[in-house]
Order: C-alpha cells, then sequence, then structure tokens
C-alpha cells in the first residue's frame, strides 16, 4: 500500500541521509522523494512516498520520531490531500510531428520551455495520472529524457503541520 508521509525537520546536514537510511534498514524502496525549505525559517519539509504494509510503516515512523532533529511526521490522507508533480520531458520532433506534439502539450494544459529543430522540452505539473497520461501520449514520438521531482503533498484546509507544532 502507498503511503504519503510529510516530515517537518530542521534543516541540519546529513538529516535526509539519516531519514532514508532509516527506510533503506528495513529494505523499503522510497518511491518519490522531495525536500524543500518550509514556511518557517531553520525547518524543511520532505515528502517521502513508500510502498509499505501498515506494520512496518508505523515501526519506521516511531525510529523516525526519535531522530533529534525531526520535528513533526504525519501520514497524509489521500482525500484531504492536494498532490502535484513536476516534470520536464525532452520529446523527440520532426517537421511532421512538431504539430502534434504542441497540440498534446496544450491538451494537457503543460508547457513549452525550449524549442529545438529536432526537440521539445515540455513542462508539466499535475497529478499523477495527468503526468503518465501526457508520458503515454508522447512516447510514441520518442522520449528523449525525462527529470522528475518527486512527489510534493500538502493538507487540503486551513489547518497546517507547522500549527500543531508551533501555537501562532
Amino acid at each position: 500500500m502507498t503511503h504519503v508521509l510529510s516530515l517537518l525537520v530542521e534543516d541540519k546536514p546529513g538529516l535526509l541521509t539519516r531519514v532514508a537510511g532509516l527506510f533503506a534498514r528495513r529494505g523499503f524502496n522510497i518511491e518519490s522523494l522531495a525536500v524543500g525549505k518550509s514556511e518557517i525559517p531553520g525547518l524543511s519539509r520532505i515528502t517521502v512516498v513508500v510502498d509499505v504494509e501498515e506494520l512496518p510503516l508505523e515501526q519506521v515512523t516511531k525510529q523516525l520520531n526519535k531522530l533529534i532533529n525531526v520535528i513533526k511526521i504525519v501520514e497524509l490522507d489521500p482525500l484531504q490531500t492536494v498532490e502535484r508533480e513536476h516534470m520536464l520531458i525532452k520529446v523527440r520532433v520532426d517537421n511532421s510531428t512538431r504539430s502534434q506534439i504542441l497540440e498534446a502539450a496544450t491538451l494537457f494544459r503543460a508547457r513549452i520551455v525550449d524549442v529545438a529543430t529536432d526537440a521539445l522540452v515540455i513542462e508539466v505539473t499535475g497529478d499523477t495520472a495527468k503526468v503518465q497520461a501526457l508520458l503515454r501520449v508522447l512516447e510514441p514520438y520518442g522520449i528523449k529524457e525525462i527529470a522528475q521531482s518527486g512527489l510534493l503533498a500538502i493538507g487540503r484546509g486551513s489547518k497546517s503541520i507547522t500549527e500543531r507544532v508551533f501555537k501562532n
């Protein structure tokens, strides 16, 4: 079963390695990982996607909570979460396929961010299904390269992970 964890952590060198190491020692594959600064100076948010059963995940979560630089861990409910991926796709083009690829990008509300005589770079942001659907459409034209962010996720509504920790 796929789980999305949001970790609020102190911005310290080596912490990401320790977090990833806890998953690796249990033999869990991290499907997606995104790290960035949070709205609070000195704190970062790590979004981790893992495919694992409930009980082993609970054990890893307890171990993560023991790390001194981990402030808060929340498992995000997919029904109560906004999830997005960001991808850059370099696709092969020629004079006969260029307009079809441009039309596909428009259909998926993607943007062309680089144009060359034999390739286009397309930027797409959306949920996993949308991004994967665009890849399937572009595949027959020849995908030359992909760069993808990890899944970004945040709870819906006005509550935030940080306000539960720091009373504003």
